[in-house]
This record gives C-alpha cells, sequence and structure tokens, in this order.
C-alpha cells in the first residue's frame, strides 16, 4: 500500500488531506508519514468493520437490502445506513491539525448512493494555523515542488561527483609521491576518505530509499535501508571527526613547531574511526531494542540525540581550537625573530584556516538549536547543495593549492618529460648507427 489515500475518495478529502501532511508530527514516527500513518491505521479498522457487515444480510447494502453500506471515503469512515437516513460524523480528532470544533459533517443515503459530505470537510473542519515554513512546503505535493527536489538532487549529485573525483586524484598524489608522505599528509588522506564515504553513502542511502517510487517509504523497515541509514550516519560522524582531528594536528603542528611526528597516528585514528564506530554501534543497538520501526531516518526520535551529541561535541571542540590556533598564529607571526620561511608557513596556515571557517560546522550548530521542521530549505540547500562541494574545497585547499604538492608535481613532471626526451633520443641514436 503506498502513502496516498485509498480508493474512492471523495473530492474533500483529496483537497484536505495535502494540507494535513504539513502539521506538526509525532514523536516517534517518521516527519513526513505520521498523519499518513494515522489515516490508514483509520481506514484499516473501516475495511474490517466493512468486512464484518457484508457478512450479515441484515445490514444495509447487503445483497437484497435497500440501503447504502458501510464505506471510507479518506477521511472518515461511514457505516451502513438505510435508504433515506441521513448520519453525521465529527471532524477528525486529530491533535495541533484540527482546531476544537463542534462542526459536523453529514451524508444521506440516496437511491444513487452517498452524498457528497455536507459541509465539506474543508469548510467544516478549520485546520490549526500554518506557519510561514509551513506555508512554503504547501507545494511539496505539486509538480513544480517535485522539479524544485529534482533540481536540488542533480545539484548535489554533481557536487558529490566532483567531490569524489578531485578527493581520488588528491589522494593518488599524496600516495604516489615519497616526498609527500609524512603524518600531516597522512590525517589528510583520512580527512579525504571520510568525504569519499559520506558521498559514497548519500549515493546508497539515495538508491536504497528512492530509487524505486512504488515503494511505501511510511511503512518501509528492511535490514538494507536500515544499513543504508547506519552507513551514513557512520560516514557524517568520521567526517567530523577526522575535521576535529585536523583541528587538533594543526595545533599540535603549531606546539611543536612544524615537525612530522608520527607518535600520536593511532591516536588520531582510534579518534577519527573508532569513536564514530563506537557512537554508531550504540546506536543501533539502542534503536535495535527501543525504537525498531521504519528505516531509521525519522530525525525526531529522541534518540537522534545518540548521534547529534557526538557531532556537536567534536564541532565545540573544533570551534575552539579554532580560536585558539588563530590566536597562536597570529602571536607568532609578529614574532620578530621569526625566520622568513617560518612566517610563510604561518601565513600558509593562516589562509588555510580562514578558509576552513565552513567546514567547521557552523550551519549545523545554527540549526541543531531549532526543531527539525524549521528551516527546511534552508537545511536541505546548506546540507545537501553546499555540503556536496566540502570535498572538493578540502581537496583544492589541502592538495591542489599546496605549493609543497605543486612543487612536487611539477619536479616530477620535468623528471619524466627529461626521461621521455632520453629515450627519444636514445632510439634515434640507435637507428643512425644501425
Amino acid at each position: 500500500m503506498g502513502c496516498k489515500v485509498p480508493s474512492n475518495p471523495s473530492h474533500d478529502s483529496m483537497i484536505l488531506l495535502p494540507a494535513l501532511s504539513l502539521s506538526p508530527k509525532v514523536q516517534g514516527t517518521h516527519p513526513d508519514c505520521s498523519i499518513i500513518l494515522h489515516f490508514q491505521k483509520q481506514e484499516a479498522e473501516c475495511l474490517e468493520m466493512i468486512q464484518s457487515e457484508s457478512q450479515t444480510p441484515a445490514f444495509p447494502g447487503a445483497t437484497g437490502q435497500e440501503g447504502c453500506p458501510a464505506e471510507w471515503d479518506g477521511v472518515s469512515c461511514w457505516p451502513a445506513l438505510p435508504l433515506g437516513q441521513s448520519r453525521a460524523v465529527a471532524c477528525p480528532d486529530i491533535l495541533h491539525v484540527f482546531k476544537k470544533s463542534k462542526g459536523l459533517i453529514q451524508r444521506n443515503c440516496t437511491e444513487w448512493g452517498w452524498s457528497l459530505p455536507s459541509p465539506p470537510y474543508h469548510s467544516a473542519c478549520q485546520l490549526e494555523t500554518l506557519s510561514s515554513n509551513d506555508t512554503e512546503a504547501k507545494a511539496w505535493g505539486t509538480p513544480g515542488a517535485r522539479g524544485h527536489f529534482v533540481t536540488m538532487k542533480v545539484l548535489y549529485t554533481c557536487g558529490y561527483s566532483t567531490s569524489l573525483a578531485a578527493l581520488f586524484l588528491a589522494i593518488g598524489i599524496f600516495s604516489s609521491f615519497r616526498k609527500l608522505h609524512c603524518t600531516r599528509n597522512s590525517i589528510h588522506i583520512h580527512f579525504f576518505t571520510s568525504f569519499i564515504l559520506r558521498g559514497t553513502a548519500v549515493f546508497i542511502k539515495d538508491s536504497v530509499l528512492f530509487s524505486d517510487e512504488s515503494v511505501d517509504h511510511c511503512t518501509m523497515s528492511t535490514v538494507t535501508c536500515k544499513a543504508a541509514i547506519a552507513f551514513f550516519q557512520y560516514s557524517v560522524l568520521a567526517n567530523f571527526y577526522w575535521l576535529l582531528v585536523e583541528g587538533l594536528y594543526l595545533q599540535t603542528l603549531l606546539l611543536l613547531t612544524f615537525t612530522c611526528d608520527r607518535s600520536y597516528t593511532w591516536g588520531y585514528v582510534l579518534i577519527g574511526w573508532g569513536v564514530p564506530m563506537a557512537t554508531v554501534g550504540v546506536w543501533v543497538l539502542t534503536r535495535l531494542h527501543y525504537d525498531n520501526h521504519g528505516c531509521w531516518d525519522d530525525y525526531s526520535s529522541p534518540y537522534w540525540w545518540v548521534i547529534k551529541a557526538p557531532i556537536l561535541l567534536a564541532i565545540f571542540v573544533n570551534f575552539l581550537i579554532f580560536l585558539n590556533v588563530t590566536r597562536m598564529l597570529a602571536q607568532k607571526i609578529r614574532c620578530p625573530g621569526l625566520s622568513k620561511t617560518h612566517k610563510q608557513q604561518y601565513m600558509r596556515l593562516t589562509k588555510s584556516t580562514l578558509l576552513l571557517i565552513p567546514l567547521f560546522g557552523v550551519h549545523y550548530v545554527v540549526f541543531a538549536l531549532f526543531p527539525e521542521h524549521v528551516g527546511v530549505d534552508a537545511r536541505l540547500y546548506f546540507e545537501l547543495v553546499l555540503g556536496s562541494y566540502q570535498g572538493f574545497l578540502v581537496a583544492l585547499l589541502y592538495c591542489f593549492l599546496n605549493g609543497e604538492v605543486q612543487a612536487e608535481v611539477r619536479r616530477n613532471w620535468s623528471k619524466w618529460q627529461r626521461s621521455m626526451e632520453s629515450n627519444v633520443f636514445n632510439l634515434a641514436t640507435q637507428d643512425f648507427t644501425a
């Protein structure tokens, strides 16, 4: 069964149901599905009643009996009624969706069947006032809104594809040249890998959850989709914690005056990969035992804080490191006895640090202070579209614009060119002497 109004709904229910999906969501239910699941439950109960009544010959609408059989119209269940009589029902009792109203909806049983609801649902049942965010969401079900999200998906697909290509190239460069093998670049490679995992996780999640439009995402609860979400959460956590490692190493680098020390490498690996693994493990066990419904992609669940709190902690620590690093760089640059070489290195670090400000999760902190249903469009744009190009920015900053990398690439390119010229000369000489 898909997330849609059941068969034979009235015209008013078709008008009403899209508005219902804009209401605040029930805790513990997927934000986009709580209202639809409510009506699916009501429909199932109504269909059970219809089936039991159809097996009782005395009820109106049964074989040989005049009247209207029980009917589900997409919003309310109407019990069987004899010909010529009428029945009234109250507005659906859903908190925060309908204002408390004593209004009733009435339908008559005529010789042509059930009459249309009078007054119509949208007139008799007043919806709660929609917030500005909900007003923006009114058109989510329209073709224009679908086009908007298709465009957004194309943008972040291009972004992640560009980032993946740049990150793989950057890892190849760092791995190919022996002069670039040190702790600093090893940490960069781990950081690049976390971005690769994040981009891959987004593509996997999209293919599992959204590739088949016939799949009911409100009731989908498979091992595959849960594994896809768990992998996605791990990649996001690893991304933030390797960003934290970059900050920690930058601070260590300043304290140790640019020594390439490997003594902390395993500690960095433990922070970057181990902490996210332990966090996701706790989250998976918690969801399995206490909240094992849907695909675990409901951010309204209280257990979402098992993932959210470590991310906020990493961002907070990184922000403190950023302030401390900025202070240390300012002091060292002003130092009169500093050599020109070291001053240039400090200036490069200053530029890199300032360019990395957007990667320190400022937007994540801002959005974390608001409920998940607030600023949905802005959240999607920052986290999906702009976030998809973060990997490319990191590769650009740490590899392609790195003077040491550029010098090593140019040196090896010149060496290769001289080798090729030498080979051509040797071949020409051999041909001449022959």
